[in-house]
C-alpha cells in the first residue's frame, strides 16, 4: 500500500499551518493535531540548543566479522519523497492483560520493501518482549494493516522527512543542524532512518548491538505515546531508564533498551 502526504481532503487550518506543504492523507490526518497533546522525543526544548553529539558515520559502525552487528555499512539516504508504503498484514496480540493498543507500520516509499518487513518484525519482537511495556499488565499491542483503525502509527523515514514530521509543536530533532534523533507526535511515532541503521555513539562506544538500540528507540518513543515523560539516570552504573534520552548520552548509567529489568520497572527522576 502506498500513502502520500498531500491530499485534497485535508482539513484547513491547523494541519496546513503545521506542515505547510507537508500535507496529510486521510489515513494520517487524525494522527497529528498540534492542539491535542504535546509532542515528545529525544530532543532539547525549542528554546534550548541541542547538545552536541557527533553523528555516527557508516565507516564508524561497520560490523566486525568477529563481533555483534553494531551498525549497517553503506550510505543512508538523507531525504525521501514524503510518501509512505504501509504494512498490510495483521500481527499477533502481544501481552496478556491491559488496554489493547493497535498500531500501523509504514516506511518512506524510497526504502526497499525488505525494510518494511524488517521493521514490522522488530516491532512485534520488541513490543511483545517480556521486558517491554506489556510487563506491567497495563497494555497489550497488535500490529494492524495500514487501512485499519489504529491508536497510533510507527513510521521509519529519512532524516529530513523526520525533521518535517517532528517539527510540529516546535520539536527540533537536529544536532549541529542535522536531523539526528527520533520523536513522537500525537498518534505518530517517527523513527529516524539514520539512527535505525547507524545507531549512536553511547551504544557504539560500549559495543551494544544495533538490535538493542533499535529496541531502545522503539520502547522510548512508544513510551511517549503511552504518556511517559523523560527520566534521568537514577545513579551511576545503574541500567538507564528507557525514558532517558540515551541517544544523546547515558548520564553515567549503562545502556538499557527495556522498560523492565529483572521484572521491575526501571525508572529515574523526571527530566526535561
Amino acid at each position: 500500500m502506498s500513502i502520500r502526504l498531500g491530499s485534497p481532503i485535508l482539513a484547513a487550518g491547523c494541519a496546513l499551518l503545521a506542515f505547510g506543504l507537508w500535507q496529510l492523507s486521510p489515513h494520517t490526518l487524525a494522527t497529528i493535531s498540534p492542539d491535542a497533546h504535546p509532542a515528545s522525543g529525544e530532543t532539547s526544548s525549542p528554546t534550548d540548543p541541542p547538545s552536541p553529539v557527533p553523528p555516527a558515520s557508516p565507516a564508524a559502525v561497520a560490523p566486525s566479522p568477529s563481533g555483534p552487528l553494531l551498525g549497517l555499512p553503506g550510505d543512508v539516504p538523507p531525504t525521501g519523497p514524503g510518501s509512505f508504503t504501509g504494512q498490510s498484514s495483521t500481527g499477533p496480540i502481544l501481552g496478556t492483560a491491559g488496554q489493547l493498543k493497535r498500531f500501523r507500520v509504514a516506511v518512506e516509499s524510497n526504502l526497499p520493501a525488505a525494510e518494511l518487513e524488517e521493521l514490522a518484525g522488530a516491532l512485534d519482537r520488541t513490543l511483545g518482549d517480556p521486558r517491554g511495556w506489556t510487563a506491567g499488565g497495563q497494555y497489550r499491542f497488535q500490529r494492524v494493516p495500514f487501512a485499519a483503525a489504529s491508536n497510533f502509527t510507527i513510521y521509519l523515514v529519512t532524516r529530513e522527512t523526520a525533521y518535517h514530521l517532528c517539527r510540529v509543536n516546535g520539536v527540533d530533532i537536529r544536532v549541529d543542524g542535522v536531523p539526528y534523533t527520533s520523536c513522537r507526535q500525537v498518534g505518530k511515532v517517527v523513527i529516524n532512518l539514520d539512527r535505525w541503521r547507524l545507531s549512536v555513539a553511547p551504544y557504539l562506544d560500549n559495543g551494544v548491538p544495533l538490535a538493542e538500540y533499535r529496541a531502545y528507540v522503539i520502547n522510548h518513543e512508544v513510551g511517549h505515546e503511552l504518556g511517559r515523560g523523560h527520566e534521568g539516570c537514577p545513579s551511576a552504573g545503574r541500567p538507564a531508564p528507557v525514558m532517558l534520552t540515551q541517544t544523546l548520552g547515558l548520564q553515567g548509567c549503562t545502556a538499557n533498551p527495556w522498560p523492565y529489568v529483572d521484572g521491575q520497572r526501571c525508572s529515574g527522576p523526571p527530566a526535561p
